[in-house]
C-alpha cells in the first residue's frame, strides 16, 4: 500500500476507533447498517468500519444500505458493482422522493429539510424490518462544527449534531463514527483510494444553502488561524453550564 494512503487510513481508524470507545456506539452482537450515498464521506465510512471489524476484539455485523431517490440521471449501477465486486451485503431501496421533494420546495429553495425528514423515515422503517440496531451515518468532524453554527446562527440554539442520537420513539440508535475526523483527509483519503463517487443533484450542489456560508466563513477562519475548526470541535465536548445562561441545566437560584 501507498505510504501516504496507508498514514492517513491509520489516522482516520484511529479517530473513529476513538469516536466508537468514547460513545459506546457499536457493541457486541450489533448490526450496523452503513447509509452509502455514494458520496466520499460514506464510502470512507464503509471502508474504516471494514478495516476495524477486522481486528475489534467483539464480534459485529456489517450491512450497506442505499437510498435510490430517482434523482435523474442516477447512475444506478455504480454502486451494486461496487459492492458486489467487494463482496459486501448490500441493500438498495428504492422510494420516489426526489419527486416528492420537488412538488412541495419551492424552485430555487433548498430542499435539504425536508429531503432529510423523507430519508429518515424511510431508512428507520428498513432498519426495523431488518433487525438493524445501529444506523451508521458518514457525518464528520467538520459537519458537526457546520450543524453547531446553523443552529446558533439561524436557530437561536447551542446545538449540534451528536455522535450518538436515539429516535425520539426509542426505537433506533444513529451512529457517526466519522464524529472525530476531518473532512479533509476524509476527502484526500477518498481520491488516493479513487471512489465511483456519485454527485447529489437534488441538494448537495444548491449554492444558496445555508450549510455552504457558514462553510465558507469556517474556511476562511482555519486559513487564518490553522486548528481553529479542531478547537471548536473539541469544545463541544468541554461544556460549563455554568458559565452559559440556560436555567434548564444549570441551577442559578439554587
Amino acid at each position: 500500500m501507498d505510504k501516504k494512503l496507508l498514514k492517513i487510513q491509520n489516522k482516520l481508524k484511529h479517530l473513529t476507533g476513538k469516536a466508537i470507545a468514547d460513545f459506546n456506539m457499536i457493541e457486541a452482537g450489533d448490526k450496523v447498517m452503513v447509509c452509502l450515498s455514494g458520496g466520499k464521506d460514506s464510502y470512507t465510512l464503509l471502508d474504516i468500519l471494514l478495516l476495524l471489524q477486522k481486528k475489534a476484539p467483539i464480534s459485529f455485523e456489517i450491512i450497506a444500505e442505499n437510498l435510490d431517490q430517482k434523482q435523474p440521471g442516477f447512475p444506478e449501477y455504480i454502486l451494486p458493482e461496487y459492492l458486489q465486486d467487494r463482496g459486501i451485503e448490500y441493500h438498495i431501496i428504492e422510494q420516489d422522493t426526489y419527486s416528492i421533494v420537488k412538488d412541495i420546495i419551492p424552485e430555487g429553495k433548498t430542499t435539504c429539510g425536508l429531503c432529510s425528514r423523507l430519508r429518515r423515515g424511510i431508512l428507520y422503517s428498513f432498519a426495523q424490518q431488518h433487525n438493524v440496531t445501529k444506523i451508521a451515518l458518514g457525518r464528520h468532524r467538520d459537519d458537526r462544527v457546520e450543524t453547531l453554527f446553523l443552529n446558533m446562527f439561524f436557530g437561536s440554539k447551542l446545538k449540534s449534531m451528536p455522535p450518538k442520537l436515539f429516535s425520539d420513539d426509542g426505537k433506533h440508535t444513529v451512529i457517526r463514527p466519522l464524529s472525530y475526523c476531518a473532512e479533509v483527509d476524509i476527502a484526500k483519503y477518498a481520491e488516493l483510494v479513487n471512489y465511483p463517487i456519485i454527485p447529489c443533484n437534488l441538494c448537495g450542489s444548491q449554492d444558496n444553502m445555508q450549510r455552504q456560508a457558514i462553510k465558507m466563513m469556517l474556511g476562511d477562519w482555519e486559513r487564518i488561524n490553522p486548528g481553529r475548526i479542531e478547537n471548536i470541535a473539541r469544545s463541544m465536548s468541554n461544556v460549563v453550564p455554568s458559565h452559559l445562561a440556560d436555567s434548564e441545566i444549570f441551577d442559578f437560584s439554587g
